[in-house]
């Protein structure tokens, strides 16, 4: 496990009590409405964690991605929706313009972003681009010094309340981001997906109409957006990692809580052996999550290439969670299945989990090939 400063300790602190007096008491409310309140985001933003991963010139916290994923799991404690939120803002949406964009449109959009003036979203995946990310048909053409953008995306976290998306689209030279404006004119947002979990965070189709782009708007160089992208979704699977983590700890305490309390056969059921072995393999399994998580975290915030490890740290977290939540429903027994509680909630927003931000089988094969490019050997 990664040691952390005093000044990550602090970060982690502050937002705990954050998480339990603002957020865990409208975890239900927020998945029920399908809504996230608006007075929420502002206290979100109050509080920094809309800029937690970057640098301070750029209005940041400068806590890093190892900041991002405390936040993220301390966050995921309480409310599985309020994490997607800020994920698809800060570690896909606002990152690729902090990987990609040149300094003036860094300049431009970060603080704005950071400070919570404005929300982020990332628009990659298509009807026939999901997991073949490269298979876009949204297209990009230069007129003069600006670009018309046309095409549609799907499933994209935050579009209802976003300013301000990284969209990726064909050109002729290959795939390009640019960052476009929801108020530029052409730009549609679709109908709210009705969905499984993470309820309140809100996914909409966004549909693209002879949309103007100024020049300066590109996120890099026309036709290396695939390798933005790519690079962006490492920080996000790092985040889901820290979703993961945030939500097995608070199922397992959840468990250990219910099982001192609950009795059967006129003694409480955290004596029972079954149970006891539950809670072992839930707490191994967050052993192991955490553990990886934060080792991977620090190293990208080193400048290492992670994209093996960040697909490993996605693979064996999101998995692992929605592990920890069935053993968690099934310690709770019948109460689990009821919304009275939160394990119910939990256990549904573990599913996606496995895959946005690309599914695990798409993990498997990043992690294959590159192992195999490396002819099988393997060191820490």
């Amino acid at each position: 496990m990664v040691k952390l400063t005093e000044e990550h300790l602090m970060l982690r602190e502050s937002i705990k009590e954050f998480t339990d007096n603002e957020v865990k008491p409208i975890a239900q409310q927020i998945d029920e409405n399908e809504e996230i309140p608006a007075d929420l985001i502002s206290k979100i933003a109050e509080m920094g964690l809309l800029g937690t991963a970057f640098p301070e010139e750029y209005g940041g916290g400068g806590f890093g991605e190892v900041g991002y994923c405390i936040a993220q799991e301390e966050i995921t404690r309480g409310c599985g929706s309020t994490a997607a939120f800020i994920g698809a803002h800060i570690s896909i949406g606002a990152n690729a313009i902090y990987i990609g964009g040149s300094e003036k449109l860094k300049q431009k959009y970060l603080p704005i972003l950071t400070s919570g003036d404005k929300i982020a979203a990332f628009a990659l995946t298509e009807a026939e681009a999901g997991s073949d990310a490269f298979n876009l048909k949204t297209t990009a053409e230069k007129k003069n010094d600006k670009w018309i953008l046309n095409g549609e995306k799907i499933w994209i976290t935050n579009a209802a309340v976003a300013d301000v998306f990284s969209v990726f689209a064909r050109t002729p030279k290959g795939i390009t981001g640019f960052v476009v404006e929801k108020e530029f004119d052409g730009v549609e947002i679709g109908p709210k997906e009705k969905k499984l979990g993470i309820r309140g965070s809100v996914t909409n189709t966004i549909r693209f109409n002879n949309v103007f782009v100024p020049e300066e708007n590109t996120i890099g160089t026309d036709g290396r957006g695939f390798l933005v992208a790519m690079k962006t979704l490492d920080a996000g699977r790092l985040g889901i990692g820290a979703c993961c983590v945030g939500a097995a700890k608070e199922m397992l305490e959840l468990s250990v809580q219910f099982a001192n309390q609950r009795k059967q056969f006129d003694q409480e059921i955290v004596k029972f052996q079954a149970i006891q072995f539950m809670i072992a393999e839930m707490t191994t399994k967050i052993y192991s999550m955490e553990s990886m998580l934060y080792r991977v975290a620090e190293k990208y915030d080193a400048g290492e290439d992670v994209s093996q490890e960040a697909a490993i740290v996605k693979l064996y977290c999101s998995e692992a969670v929605s592990e920890v939540a069935d053993k968690a429903l099934q310690i709770h027994g019948g109460m689990g299945f009821s919304r009275e509680i939160p394990i119910e909630r939990f256990y549904r927003d573990a599913r996606i989990l496995r895959i946005f931000e690309g599914t695990s089988e798409i993990q498997k094969l990043i992690i294959s090939r590159k192992t195999i490019k490396n002819n099988g050997k393997w060191k820490l």
